[in-house]
This record gives C-alpha cells, sequence and structure tokens, in this order.
C-alpha cells in the first residue's frame, strides 16, 4: 500500500467519523422539520376555525340588529297609534295588544340572540388565543431548526444544544394551545 493510498484511507475514515457524529444532528433536524410542519397545519386550521366562528358571530349580530330594528319600528308605531285619534277604539286596541305582544316576544328574543352573539364572540377569541400560541411554536420550532443545522456548518454541538432550547419552548408553545379554554 502506498503513502498516498495509506493517507486517503485515513482522510476517509475520519471523514467517516464526523458523519457519524453529526447524525443525532440530522435526526433531530428531520424531526423538528416535522414538528413544523404539524404545528403549521394545526395553526392554520385553528386561524380557519377563528374566520369561521366571527363570520357566524356576525351572522348572529345581524340577526340581533334586524330583530332590533323591528321593536322599534314597533314601539314607534305603538307611540304614534297612541297619541292619534281614531274612530274605531276597538280595532285600535287590538293593534296596540298586537304591538304589546311582539314587543314582548322581541324583549326576550332579544336577549336570546345576544347571549348568542356573545357565546360565539367568546369561540372566536379562544380560537384566536390557541392560533396565537400555534405561531409562537411554529416560530420557534423554526428558529431551533435552523439554529441545529447550524451545528452541521460548524461542526460545534452548542448550537444543537441551543436549537433543542428553542425547540422544546416551540413545542410546549404548541401543546399549550390545546390547553387553553
Amino acid at each position: 500500500m502506498e503513502a498516498n493510498e495509506a493517507q486517503e484511507l485515513k482522510e476517509h475514515a475520519e471523514h467517516g467519523s464526523h458523519e457519524s457524529a453529526m447524525r443525532p444532528v440530522a435526526f433531530t433536524m428531520s424531526v423538528l422539520a416535522v414538528l413544523v410542519a404539524v404545528t403549521t397545519v394545526l395553526g392554520h386550521r385553528t386561524h380557519t376555525e377563528a374566520v369561521l366562528d366571527q363570520n357566524k358571530a356576525t351572522d348572529q349580530w345581524n340577526f340581533y340588529q334586524a330583530k332590533k330594528i323591528r321593536s322599534n319600528d314597533t314601539a314607534l308605531a305603538a307611540d304614534l297609534l297612541s297619541v292619534m285619534t281614531i274612530a274605531d277604539k276597538s280595532a285600535a286596541e287590538k293593534i296596540a295588544r298586537s304591538f304589546a305582544d311582539h314587543q314582548s316576544k322581541w324583549a326576550d328574543d332579544l336577549k336570546e340572540e345576544q347571549d348568542k352573539a356573545e357565546a360565539l364572540q367568546v369561540k372566536v377569541e379562544q380560537a384566536e388565543a390557541r392560533a396565537d400560541r400555534f405561531d409562537l411554536g411554529e416560530a420557534l420550532l423554526e428558529i431551533g431548526l435552523v439554529i441545529t443545522s447550524v451545528t452541521l456548518l460548524t461542526r460545534s454541538r452548542i448550537y444543537w444544544l441551543f436549537g433543542m432550547v428553542f425547540a422544546a419552548i416551540g413545542i410546549a408553545s404548541a401543546v399549550s394551545a390545546f390547553f387553553l379554554k
């Protein structure tokens, strides 16, 4: 065996030992990439949920407002009826009772519609809070992935550990989204 061949074998052996030392880093990067993807999908779905709930809340508030307008119109008509002189008193009393019945029903309905709209607003706020946690988790996982990848360039394991810290905080943030009420 010549000296050049021996030197090449030695370099290949050293290069191989560096590669095997970096396998845990490469594996960690693969796991972090998967976690980033999962967190991104969960964040997007939660944002979509918040938008859909906001649409439902807007529709509910519009329904409430329509009933409120009808209630106000009926109240104005009843007030106008009470100050007008009408020849047929029985017909006027019948109309006044009808207006009073509508007002009573709408008073109950308005409270119910308002409660529904407020409950939907709470759902929107909860979904937005969860989405924020997923977004923070995604950002921290991405930072952890990038810092971990620096390990492959520098061969310094401090970057791997530093990236793992960011990733752990990112995972905690994403998991905490499931515990928000």
